[in-house]
């Protein structure tokens, strides 16, 4: 038995590892081809002799491990689509290199392409990993209730009018309406809101949020297809297979350039010979030539270094972003959406304002409340706390009796009187003396706990979810720039108003769920143009993915760093418009390098038909022009 369980350790440690290996080469197997293939070509030049049989088996090498991956996805989209692509005259360039014995040049071609190629192909995997972070943190099963029996059953199976039961700290499995129970739900996964929501008898709620405290039984009302939860993976979904304007347009640029190389070469190797009278020795040489000058290696080169140097400098600021195209139109933005919480303020209530009556010792008043609100899972009970200890307050556990009201708030009888600590209907009052502070907070946006002993209101706090300290500047230096801002929270409206007002905000919008946000997203688009969304959230996930640019924050979730196209490492909303910045100088040195490589092309098939230029001299101006659009891509690595 021993020696048979060690044979099937090992043989599952050889399938994990054979697994793992597999893994690995899916993912890059491209960039490993493309850099043995460098190597290859980096040993056969330092080969005296160019044409001795090691260094064209060298070069051999390289082009079939290089270019095996691109030559695959040519020639099955051309099968497929039965049209010809630039991979296959990337091909054909690199043959008719080394037919005219320019053996260094097709293979470089070839190296460049397939280096090009690795890395687009680990950008779009990465993009498969949105829709299975979204999936796992929906329930797949619920406990359905058929009179006293439970039994546990697929999401898919749930009928409305099913009863499931819901414990305290499970995730809510799908949407309905509470026939039993009441509780505090943390709803943060659609609305992107820190604080829990009071939950009631007939209150709805919905899958992927969270039953903090309290057994629930609920009604089924929607099916598992049509759940809020489920709305937010379609819109995520389709906004990602929308192609954009710049897509379409290099698929049809593509065609048309592959299938006008191809003629004008064709055209070379006989037109001449009947025309100019040109041997037919000079006419396949010219048609070479015109092959390997026309082939797209200095346009490409043109615009992979500078994307890659301009995301390098980004990724030494804090800027992580996933791919060109997306640099590419932050330069062009003309509105950007923020989501609230998180994104303009920190994430968390604080407390701002704390008064009470004069009667009472501060720190020990403080000392009691502490001691009461750490039963509370509330998250304004945990700032409550951190203010008190920070303001010297020692948190004891001295208490005759101590109850939890959930969503009203929590009492506690200490040294013969009773304490309560929450909502104002919670704590008995009769006498308010804290009103012109309790009519200021609530104007700035604060939400109000109140303390009270007996039928005597002692004291009252203020708290509020505190803007970041860089989001002033951020939104101004973002208004310079001449981009609108834009806040879509799902907070209600007296605190968006305070919020917009504190950081200077062109236009907001409250109360918003995660449909919502992204119609509004939609309707910016369509009076902007160009517009980014930022954001942290699950809920803000499919927002991200309809703006042309999404834009998260380093310390978000992972649907929503998974979802962005840019994420802010390092939280800092100031890097916004360095961003900006960033991508428009790299969309001019684009500019620069497209129309100086065109230019190189074009005089090089010039002088190829006037046959002023031999192959090396048209070898070295192609890959000449290769050479100085990099280095002035690589411009882009300083700040």
């Amino acid at each position: 038995m021993e020696a048979s369980t060690k044979v099937s350790n090992i043989q599952s440690t050889y399938e994990a590892d054979h697994e793992a290996s597999s893994n690995f080469l899916t993912k890059h197997g491209e960039l490993i081809a493309a850099l043995i293939s460098g190597v290859l070509i980096l040993i056969a030049s330092f080969v005296n002799d160019k044409h001795s049989t090691f260094s064209i088996s060298l070069y051999v090498l390289a082009f079939c491990i290089g270019g095996f991956a691109k030559a695959k996805e040519g020639i099955e989209d051309t099968i497929a689509e039965k049209e010809l692509n630039v991979e296959m005259l990337m091909i054909f360039a690199a043959i008719g290199s080394a037919i005219i014995g320019y053996w260094t040049e097709g293979a470089v071609l070839i190296f460049i392409f397939a280096l090009s190629g690795a890395l687009e192909t680990y950008t779009l995997n990465k993009t498969n990993q949105e829709i299975s972070s979204l999936l796992s943190l929906q329930p797949q099963t619920a406990i359905r209730m058929n009179g006293e029996l439970e039994e546990v059953v697929s999401i898919k199976n749930l009928n409305l009018g099913d009863m499931i039961l819901i414990k305290a700290g499970e995730r809510i499995p799908a949407d309905g309406q509470i026939m039993k129970g009441e509780t505090l739900v943390d709803e943060s996964a659609l609305t992107g809101e820190s604080i829990p929501v009071v939950k009631t008898l007939k209150d709805e709620v919905f899958a992927g949020t969270i039953n903090i405290k309290g057994t629930l039984v609920v009604e089924i009302t929607k099916h598992s297809d049509e759940t809020l939860f489920q709305k937010i993976i379609n819109l995520v979904q389709t906004a990602q297979s929308e192609k954009t304007p710049s897509q379409q347009f290099i698929d049809q640029f593509e065609g048309v350039y592959v299938k006008g190389v191809l003629v004008a070469v064709f055209i070379m190797m006989f037109l001449p010979h009947f025309l100019l009278d040109w041997s037919w020795t000079t006419t396949f040489y010219r048609a070479m030539i015109l092959l390997v000058v026309a082939s797209p290696c200095a346009l490409v080169a043109s615009i992979t270094p500078a994307v890659l140097s301009a995301i390098s400098n980004g990724a030494k600021s804090g800027i992580l972003v996933k791919g060109g195209i997306h640099l590419e139109r932050l330069a062009v933005l003309k509105a950007i959406a923020f989501d609230k919480t998180g994104t303009l303020t920190l994430g968390k209530p604080e407390v701002t304002g704390f008064e009470m009556i004069n009667k009472m010792d501060r720190v020990e008043l403080l000392s009691i409340i502490a001691s009461i609100e750490r039963y509370s899972t509330h998250p304004l009970a945990a700032a409550i706390v951190d203010y008190a200890t920070k303001q010297g307050a020692t948190v004891s556990t001295s208490f005759e009796q101590i109850d939890d009201h959930a969503g009203f708030g929590v009492s506690a009888v200490v040294n013969g009187s009773t304490y309560r600590v929450g909502k104002k209907e919670f704590v008995t009052v009769k006498h308010n003396p804290f009103v012109h502070f309790e009519e200021h907070a609530e104007k700035e946006g604060n939400t109000i706990v109140y303390v009270g002993t007996e039928d005597t209101l002692i004291a009252i706090f203020s708290l509020k979810d505190l803007v970041r300290s860089e989001t002033k500047n951020a939104l101004k230096t973002l208004n310079k720039l001449g981009v609108k801002t834009v806040m879509i929270t799902g907070d209600s409206e007296q605190t968006a108003k305070a919020i917009a007002a504190e950081s200077k905000i062109n236009e907001f919008f409250a109360s918003c769920l995660p449909d919502e946000k992204v119609s509004i997203v939609k309707k910016l688009k369509d009076r902007y143009g160009q517009v980014a969304m930022v954001g942290d959230g699950i809920n803000d996930a499919p927002a991200l993915a309809t703006a042309n640019v999404g834009i998260a924050m380093g310390g978000g979730t992972g649907v929503a760093l998974e979802t962005a196209d840019v994420v802010l490492m390092k939280n800092d909303l100031t890097k916004i418009s360095k961003a900006i910045t960033l991508s428009k100088r790299m969309n001019k040195i684009v500019k620069q390098n497209i129309i100086f490589s065109l230019t190189v092309i074009t005089f090089l098939i010039c002088s190829n038909f006037l046959q002023i230029i031999d192959l090396p001299y048209g070898v070295i101006g192609h890959e000449g022009s290769t050479i100085l659009v990099i280095l002035n891509s690589l411009r882009l690595l300083r700040n």
